[in-house]
């Protein structure tokens, strides 16, 4: 016993009825600070009030009113939140008990264990859950823009440029024609515009077709707006994933070549896409003109960590290898779980 008193990563304090410390454990005494610790040996009623900070009811987040000394026969305070402003760590929140041990002499403690990890933990756990909603929110919209876009938008302007041809075989006034062209190829090209807008928004073949099928749409319009060669090598087939994973994969994907396409000076990229014993694996590789890891990004710099945040999001990571001169490797790595064959 006398080792768990003195070994113990919980805060022991003895306390009287009066509120006067009878005894502290080593860890109660890294908490409190040189003065409160002082008076507390003095046996000064209520010293502990120093440091706290108040405690958690269910009305508020932190309150004094009748609080574990002033009620300590009270079942409210077996266990509960209680705040202190502690040495070395500042304000930290604490799991705290409070028994009564010793009845007729009136003998209480008070046990206290950190809370940090915990709160942290918690507080990462929440960020990346609103960090899915807000994603998985921006991608539904981008789903409906693009086929509000795609639906509406391009068959109205397709309707128009269909009249229009027409239009053309019902006059032979060659000011008129040379313009009707004119009008049209404007109009198609704004119709073709749209369409690559709306393919970027969210891509028809990743929700009908998977990864390897939206990657290589996105590939082919890359060459044929850019000239750009992609050599794509894909060991998926037809393999399917949950909404989520394949999405944060494109969407790593397109950031990984597009700063390939702004930043390193090449013609040509090799994309590797590769489901290994359940770890799906991208890799986006350029012989460019690279870049420091550990110098400041060119940019915004809000890609390599937007495509790190979107990895973590599914329980992956984003490596980057890459130095001035020597070219870029992002290899992307997410654990999948294995599917049913039939699926």
């Amino acid at each position: 016993m006398q080792k768990l008193y003195n070994n113990s990563m919980e805060a022991m304090f003895f306390f009287n009825r009066q509120g006067k410390v009878l005894a502290m454990n080593p860890a109660a005494e890294q908490i409190v600070n040189e003065d409160v610790l002082q008076q507390l040996y003095q046996g000064k009623a209520q010293a502990i009030c120093g440091v706290c900070r108040g405690y958690m009811s269910d009305t508020e987040l932190r309150t004094c009113l009748a609080c574990y000394f002033t009620s300590p026969e009270s079942e409210e305070f077996s266990s509960f939140q209680v705040y202190l402003d502690t040495k070395d760590k500042g304000m930290v929140p604490y799991a705290a008990t409070y028994h009564t041990i010793d009845r007729e002499n009136g003998v209480y403690v008070f046990m206290l264990r950190d809370l940090t990890r915990q709160f942290k933990t918690q507080e990462k756990f929440y960020q990346n859950k609103m960090m899915k909603h807000v994603i998985e929110a921006q991608e539904n919209e981008r789903k409906r823009i693009s086929r509000e876009l795609h639906d509406s938008v391009a068959q109205e302007l397709m309707s128009a440029v269909i009249d229009l041809r027409v239009l053309k075989y019902m006059t032979a006034d060659e000011e008129l024609l040379k313009k009707m062209k004119q009008t049209e190829a404007s109009m198609t090209r704004l119709l073709d515009d749209i369409r690559n807008l709306a393919v970027e928004l969210r891509p028809a073949a990743l929700d009908d077709f998977g990864l390897e099928a939206a990657f290589r749409s996105h590939f082919k319009k890359i060459n044929e707006s850019y000239g750009f060669t992609i050599v794509f090598d894909s060991g998926l087939e037809q393999r399917r994933y949950s909404n989520e994973l394949e999405t944060v994969i494109y969407r790593i994907g397109q950031e990984a070549i597009l700063n390939a396409l702004k930043y390193a000076q090449v013609d040509m990229i090799h994309v590797s896409l590769q489901d290994n014993d359940n770890l799906l694996q991208l890799i986006v590789e350029d012989d460019g003109a690279g870049f420091n890891p550990g110098d400041a990004p060119t940019g915004t710099g809000l890609g390599l960590y937007g495509m790190q945040e979107r990895a973590e999001l599914v329980g992956g990571h984003v490596n980057i290898f890459s130095a001035a001169g020597r070219g870029t490797r992002i290899v992307v790595e997410i654990p999948v779980q294995p599917q049913p064959q039939e699926q």
